[in-house]
């Protein structure tokens, strides 16, 4: 039996973009075969409507939808996109725009290569600034690598990416507790503390502003240095 990748989408209010999100990850040529989970976090607007007739345009073996019966956050949408994944590799891919899918196949690479366990996408490779990104988003982005780097040893360009290519090998065993947007710093704490091998690779990026829907929050700068600190020194695994 071939290869497979998941692509998790964990999707709130995104009705705006989630249509071509879907429609555009069709349209990669991807080196094996894949299937899209999407992961919808109890949205109020038209978002669970258009992935159900999403859902209905394409292969159904293509396509699966879950709904969270109340909003819980991406994190705890990741853990269950993990959970239902099918496929030997995963990537998550947000419900915006901000991430090109056609960057996947080059991710994928390494990993179908053996080469590494984990290959990230990152937006600081070749640019300073990425294009749309605010600059204290730039800033705390370039931060929280920064503390990464210091606490865990590693050399990330780019440790708060969207964009991780992972074998599910490298998955098996890691226990999530983090349900909003602290899950990013938390799994690669983690996959560090299991000696995951890694690679960085450019991506495209294109980010969006708050009045576009962007979600982020400043507060969770500090939450994601209180999991970065947790990890290191008080977390066994």
């Amino acid at each position: 039996m071939g290869k497979k990748i998941s692509i998790l989408i964990p999707a709130y209010n995104e009705a705006k973009t989630i249509r071509r999100l879907v429609e555009r990850i069709f349209t990669v040529p991807f080196p094996i075969d894949f299937e899209v989970i999407i992961v919808d976090d109890f949205s109020r607007d038209r978002t669970f409507r258009i992935i159900r007739l999403l859902e209905k345009n394409h292969l159904s073996d293509h396509i699966r939808i879950f709904r969270n019966e109340i909003n819980h956050g991406k994190g705890y949408c990741l853990q269950r996109g993990f959970r239902e994944a099918q496929g030997d590799f995963l990537i998550v891919q947000d419900a915006d725009l901000e991430y090109d899918p056609h960057d996947i196949p080059k991710l994928l690479e390494p990993v179908l290569s053996g080469e590494a366990d984990v290959v990230c996408g990152s937006r600081f490779l070749g640019a300073f600034w990425p294009k749309g990104m605010a600059f204290p988003n730039m800033m705390a982005n370039r931060f929280l690598t920064f503390v990464t780097n210091l606490l865990f040893g590693s050399h990330f360009t780019d440790m708060e990416t969207c964009y991780k290519v992972m074998s599910r090998k490298v998955l098996e065993g890691m226990e999530l507790e983090c349900r909003r947007f602290d899950s990013e710093p938390e799994i690669v704490a983690k996959l560090i503390k299991k000696k995951a091998r890694f690679k960085e690779l450019p991506i495209q990026y294109h980010g969006r502003t708050a009045s576009e829907g962007k979600k982020i929050k400043a507060i969770d700068f500090f939450i994601a240095i209180k999991v970065l600190l947790k990890q290191r020194f008080f977390s066994p695994r």
